[in-house]
C-alpha cells in the first residue's frame, strides 16, 4: 500500500491510559485515528500486568483485614503460609475482561481503527507498522501521539531470576504468598506491594536510599504512612545503600546494606523504576532522542521538539500514573487539533493505591508557603470521625492547605481508606476557586469519612479569627 493510503489525522503508538484516552478524544471529535498496539489486547501493562491486577489484590487484601477489624477480633481471620496468589486473585481475568470490553467499546463508538503490530519511524512524516503476520503499512499523520509505556528496570547489581528475585511485572506470578518479603525502593510501586503484601501477613522490609518513602507527597502524610506501615509489621530501612543482593541456594534471598544490617526473606520485589519503551521505534529519524533520563522531553501540551509528535505516559516521566497519563494523552489531542483543553492539567489528583490509601491534588504545605509567603492549614483526622470508628479505620487524614489569609483553597493531601475517592470534592473545590468556607457552609452526610472536609475546613476558620482577634488587639 502506499503512504497516500494510510494518511489519517492522528496515528498513537501504545493503547495504555494516555494512548487509549488520546485516540477516544480525537475520534469524538471526528478526527480519523489509527491505534497501533504490539501486544494481543488493548490496554497495555496497566491493563494486564501493573494497575488492575495489583489493585484486585488490594482489594482483597482490604477486605479480608476490614473483615477482622470491624469484628473488633471477633472473627480471628488468618492467611495461611500456603495459600496461593492466585487463589487471592481469583476475580482478576473477570476484571481484565470487563475492562477489555469497555475499552473496545469505546475504540469502536469513537471510530478508532486498530492494527496490532509494531510501528517505527521512517523519516518525521513516515511511520512503518509491521503487522504480527509481517505485512507493512506506511503511515503519513497529520500527528503522531507516543506512548509505548515502560518495564521495570532491571538494575546490574540485582540479579533479578523472576522466581525469587521478581519485579514488578512478575511479583504476582508468585505461587504461594511467602513469609516474607524485601522490597528494594520506594516509589508508587514499592510502596503498594509492600504495604499489600503486609496486610496479607506478609513480613515485609522496604529499604530505599532516600530517607522516606515516596518523596514528592507531603512530609505529613508519608510520615503517618510509614508508622501505619510498621504498626502493621512492615519495617522501613531508609536511607540505605544496597551493597549486595544474592539468592542464598536454599531459602532465602539475602540483602546487605552499607550500615551492616543484613536483611533475609523468601523472596525479594526490586521496584527501582521503569524504563521507558522507546526501543524500535527509532526516533532518531524522526529527529528525537531521550534525555539523561531515558525519557522523552516534552513540553506543558506534551508536544516533543518535533512540532506534529506529541508523548504522553510514561514515555515522558513522572507522575507516570493512570490518570495523569490519560490527561497528558487527552491535552496533547487538544493542543493537536485546537480543541478546548479545559480541566487544567496540574489540577489533576495523584491516587496512590497502598494500605492506608493517600490521594493528593493541588499543592502541598510547603509549596503553598513558597508561593504565597504563607498557609493556613487544617487537618481532620478518622479516629475524630464517627464513620472513621465504624470502619475501623482511625489512622487516616484529610489536610486542606489555604493561602496566608486562611481563605483560598490551595491544595488537598488525604490519607487513610477511600483517599483515592474523597480527593475528589478537594479537587472541584480547587478548580471551582472556592474558598474553604464552602465546606464549612454546606451540609455533609453523617456518618461519612467526608465531613472531614468540614471538621478541616473549621479548623482552619478558627485559626483565621484568632489571627483576627489578635490583630484587632
Amino acid at each position: 500500500m502506499s503512504a497516500a493510503e494510510h494518511a489519517p489525522d492522528l496515528l498513537v503508538i501504545g493503547s495504555g491510559p494516555a494512548g487509549l484516552s488520546a485516540a477516544v478524544e480525537a475520534g469524538k471529535a471526528g478526527k480519523s485515528v489509527v491505534l497501533v498496539e504490539q501486544e494481543r489486547d488493548v490496554g497495555g501493562a496497566c491493563v494486564h500486568r501493573g494497575t488492575i491486577p495489583s489493585k484486585t489484590l488490594r482489594e482483597t487484601a482490604v477486605a479480608l483485614t476490614g473483615f477482622r477489624r470491624r469484628s473488633a477480633g471477633l472473627v480471628p481471620l488468618t492467611i495461611g503460609a500456603d495459600v496461593q496468589v492466585a487463589s487471592l486473585m481469583t476475580r482478576v481475568e473477570q476484571v481484565v475482561k470487563a475492562h477489555r470490553r469497555f475499552m473496545s467499546r469505546q475504540l469502536e463508538q469513537s471510530g478508532v481503527t486498530l492494527w496490532h503490530g509494531r510501528a517505527g519511524f521512517l523519516s518525521p512524516h513516515e511511520i512503518a507498522v509491521v503487522s504480527v503476520g509481517g505485512g507493512r503499512r506506511v503511515v503519513r499523520p497529520r500527528a503522531v501521539l507516543l506512548a509505548t509505556g515502560s518495564r521495570p528496570r532491571d538494575p546490574d547489581a540485582i540479579p533479578i531470576d523472576h522466581e525469587h528475585i521478581l519485579d514488578s511485572d512478575s511479583i504476582l506470578s508468585m505461587t504461594y504468598l511467602p513469609s516474607s518479603l524485601t522490597v528494594l525502593g520506594s516509589g508508587v510501586i514499592a510502596c503498594e506491594y509492600a504495604t499489600i503484601f503486609g496486610t496479607l501477613g506478609v513480613k515485609v522490609t522496604m529499604v530505599d536510599k532516600y530517607p522516606r518513602p515516596l518523596g514528592f507527597v507531603d512530609p505529613e502524610i508519608t510520615g503517618r504512612f510509614v508508622a501505619a506501615f510498621e504498626a502493621g509489621g512492615g519495617r522501613f530501612l531508609g536511607g540505605r545503600k544496597v551493597l549486595g543482593v544474592a539468592w542464598d541456594g536454599v531459602s532465602a534471598v539475602v540483602t546487605n546494606l552499607d550500615d551492616g544490617t543484613e536483611v533475609r526473606a523468601d523472596k525479594m520485589l526490586a521496584a527501582l523504576g521503569r524504563v521507558a519503551n522507546l526501543e524500535g521505534l527509532n526516533v532518531a529519524r524522526a529527529g528525537l532522542e531521550a534525555n539523561a533520563q531515558g525519557v522523552l522531553p516534552v513540553d506543558e501540551w506534551c508536544r516533543t521538539r518535533v512540532p506534529h509528535v506529541y508523548a504522553a505516559g510514561d514515555v515522558i516521566g513522572p507522575p507516570a500514573l493512570a490518570a495523569s497519563s490519560m490527561e497528558q494523552g487527552r491535552r496533547a489531542v487538544c493542543h493537536a487539533f485546537g480543541l478546548e483543553a479545559g480541566v487544567a492539567g496540574d489540577m489533576t489528583p495523584a491516587g496512590i493505591y497502598t494500605i492506608p490509601e493517600i490521594s493528593t491534588v493541588g499543592i502541598g504545605e510547603a509549596r503553598a508557603r513558597e508561593l504565597h509567603g504563607g498557609a493556613v492549614v487544617g487537618r481532620a483526622s478518622f479516629d475524630e470521625l464517627a464513620r472513621g470508628q465504624i470502619a475501623a479505620v482511625p489512622e487516616g487524614m484529610i489536610k486542606l492547605v489555604a493561602d496566608a489569609a486562611g481563605r483560598k483553597l490551595l491544595g488537598v493531601q488525604i490519607i487513610g481508606e477511600g483517599a483515592a475517592e474523597l480527593i475528589h470534592v478537594g479537587q472541584m473545590a480547587i478548580l471551582h476557586g472556592d474558598d474553604v468556607d464552602l465546606f464549612v457552609n454546606n451540609v455533609f452526610n453523617f456518618p461519612t469519612l467526608a465531613e472531614g472536609y468540614r471538621v478541616a475546613a473549621l479548623e482552619i476558620v478558627r485559626q483565621r479569627s484568632a489571627t483576627a482577634g489578635a490583630d484587632r488587639l
